[in-house]
C-alpha cells in the first residue's frame, strides 16, 4: 500500500489508534482497499506496525464514516461504492464547500496561508502526461483537507472530509474513464490563490464550480 494522504496535524505525535484510523481510512479511499473486500484485522496490524486493538478502534470509527461495514458472524468489508449517492454527497458539498473556502479566506493563519503555499507550488508541478492518477488524486486529498483546516471550524472540517471521501472513492472508481484528472486536480490553483488572499466571494464561487464540475465529469463518465 502507497502512503497515506497528508493532512494538517501531521507533524503532531499521532496515537497509535489515530495513526492507525488515517492509515486505514486513506486506503478506502483511495480504493487500495477494493469495495466489498473483506477487512482482516490482523493483516491491517501487521502492516501498519501497530497492535490490533488500534485498528479496531479506527473499524469502529470508520463503520460511522460509511467506510467500512459490519455484517454478525460475517465480519468486516469494505463498502461498496454506489454511483446513486453521487447527488445526495453533491448535494451537500455543493452547499458546504463554498461556505469551506469562504471561511478559510476570512480565517486562515500564517501557518494555513503557508501550507496553502506550498501545495500551490505542488500544484504547478502537476504533468499531466507524467503523473500517475493516484498521486494527483492524493494532491487533491491534501489541498481539500487543507482548506477545511483552514476554516478554523471542527464541524465543519469533520463533515466536509468525510463528503469528500467518499466523493473521492467515486472519482477513483471511474478515474479510468476521465479524461482530465490533472486539469480537475489543477482547478484548486486558483481556489488557493483566492484563500491565500482573503477573497471571500471568489473563493466561495470557485469552490462551487469545482464541485459542480466533478458531478459533472462523473455523470459523463458513467
Amino acid at each position: 500500500m502507497r502512503n497515506v494522504a497528508t493532512e494538517p496535524g501531521d507533524g503532531e505525535e499521532l496515537s497509535l489508534a489515530e495513526r492507525a484510523y488515517r492509515a486505514i481510512r486513506d486506503h478506502l479511499v483511495m480504493l487500495e482497499i477494493r469495495p466489498g473486500a473483506p477487512i482482516n484485522e490482523d493483516q491491517l496490524a501487521q502492516s501498519l506496525g501497530v497492535g490490533r486493538t488500534p485498528v479496531r478502534e479506527a473499524l469502529k470509527r470508520l463503520q460511522y464514516e460509511r467506510l467500512v461495514t459490519t455484517y454478525p458472524r460475517r465480519g468486516t468489508f469494505a463498502t461498496e461504492v454506489n454511483i446513486t449517492d453521487l447527488a445526495y454527497i453533491s448535494e451537500v458539498r455543493q452547499e458546504l464547500e463554498p461556505l469551506a473556502a469562504a471561511r478559510a479566506a476570512r480565517r486562515a493563519t500564517a501557518t494555513d496561508r503557508a501550507t496553502l503555499t506550498a501545495l500551490r507550488r505542488e500544484l504547478e508541478s502537476v504533468d499531466p502526461r507524467g503523473n500517475a492518477a493516484a498521486d494527483l488524486m492524493h494532491l487533491d486529498l491534501q489541498v481539500h483537507r487543507a482548506i477545511y483546516a483552514a476554516t478554523h471550524n471542527p464541524y465543519l472540517e469533520d463533515t466536509l472530509v468525510r463528503h469528500d471521501n467518499l466523493a473521492t472513492r467515486i472519482w477513483c472508481l471511474f478515474i479510468d474513464r476521465l479524461s482530465d484528472v490533472a486539469g480537475h486536480v489543477e482547478e484548486h490553483g486558483p481556489l488557493i490563490d483566492a484563500i491565500v488572499a482573503g477573497d471571500p466571494d471568489k473563493a466561495a464561487q470557485l469552490a462551487g464550480n469545482h464541485v459542480e464540475g466533478f458531478e459533472r465529469a462523473i455523470r459523463a463518465a458513467i
